[in-house]
């Protein structure tokens, strides 16, 4: 008897992204089970490859490029967002600020200046309502570089403008916001897969900046910057979330009303998920790597949240734990190691979806 197959990874990091990877999963369970019926849906949390999960997913959106933006290493970088109906326009921070784009970490000076000028560009375009996701940022300006480009400006003591990243943000004190743009009249949202605060040993610097390259003193010197912006800007560093992306969530909420909300249930509803998993006999999952943070606001966790009985599969470049009710394949046991899943990992992936067809 054939059944409906729903496969919807997140992106396998640095390797694939979630549609190719949707693709060859399902070509392995074709190969086993030629006669059902799948389903690709690709999805994402909100950090790189957004922009793509959703137009795979959503094939009537709009993409808009807005040319060279300036790229967190100040450098310049293509910008882009994504039109929804509505006028809903979804803007990823990882694809004009991610840490990928840096050829060289800087953790006191990259920016988010380039997110900032593509928001601005989509309000210029006549968004009703913005959705910008937070994942994979290359710094630690607390979203200042974004709001900077979006007409605020904070300034030093002898008044001057403050130069870009995160190290600066302890000069600053005070907020000149008669320039700064109004968010659209539909309000901004904020997705993200962290429910980091700002400020501590959970928030951005603490916990991030070693990510982006920052040392030890470079984290304390970040931290005591952040929490100098806190005081001129005031707002709620311990929101869940206010330390995502270095503080863009903090920065956002407080200058621009910005609601902060998980990701992967949020792109998971723009992307048809709750339809395509009521229609699913079996549902397949995975990302890079699967472990207990997989469970908390991550792709394969929501999915996993949402099942009603389904058949369930997680394949994952590599377990750091075994999904609970589900059946689980890693492409590094498959290959005997991760060198050698990196290689192909589509060849892996193929194995491994012809595998769950056998197993499930």
């Amino acid at each position: 008897m054939s059944r409906s197959v729903l496969v919807a990874p997140d992106s396998f990091k640095g390797t694939l992204s979630a549609a190719r990877a949707a693709s060859a999963i399902a070509e392995g369970w074709s190969s086993r089970r030629p006669d059902d019926t799948i389903t690709l849906l690709p999805l994402a949390d909100g950090g790189e490859g957004t922009l793509d999960a959703l137009r795979a997913a959503l094939p009537w959106a709009v993409l808009h490029d807005v040319g060279a933006v300036t790229g967190p290493s100040g450098a310049p970088t293509p910008g882009q967002w994504l039109e929804l109906p509505g006028r809903i326009a979804v803007v990823e921070l990882a694809q004009c600020s991610g840490l990928p784009l840096m050829q060289e970490l800087d953790p006191l000076g990259a920016t988010t200046a380039g997110l900032g000028e593509v928001m601005a560009a989509a309000l210029r375009s006549g968004a009703r309502s913005m959705v910008v996701t937070l994942g994979g940022s290359a710094s630690t300006d607390g979203g200042m570089g974004a709001l900077t480009a979006l007409g605020a400006v904070l300034r030093d003591a002898a008044g001057s403008p403050i130069p870009p990243g995160g190290a600066a943000l302890a000069r600053a004190v005070a907020l000149d916001r008669s320039g700064l743009l109004a968010p659209p009249p539909g309000g901004v949202t904020l997705l993200t897969d962290v429910d980091a605060p700002l400020l501590g040993p959970r928030g951005a610097a603490a916990i991030f900046g070693p990510q982006k390259g920052a040392d030890a003193a470079q984290v304390e010197q970040l931290e005591s910057a952040l929490n100098h912006l806190s005081a001129v800007l005031g707002g709620n560093t311990e929101a869940p979330g206010a330390g995502a992306a270095g503080g863009t969530g903090y920065g956002l909420a407080t200058l621009w009303r910005a609601s902060i909300e998980p990701g992967a249930a949020s792109i998971g509803q723009l992307s048809g998920l709750p339809a395509a998993l009521a229609a699913a006999d079996v549902v397949i999952t995975g990302e890079g790597r699967f472990d207990e943070q997989s469970l908390g606001g991550k792709v394969v966790g929501h999915v996993l949240g949402e099942l009603t009985g389904q058949a369930a599969a997680v394949i994952a470049g590599s377990l750091g734990a075994r999904p609970e009710g589900a059946w689980a394949a890693s492409l590094t046991e498959l290959a005997g190691s991760s060198a050698a899943a990196m290689t192909d990992p589509e060849k892996w992936l193929r194995i491994a979806g012809a595998r769950a067809a056998d197993a499930l």
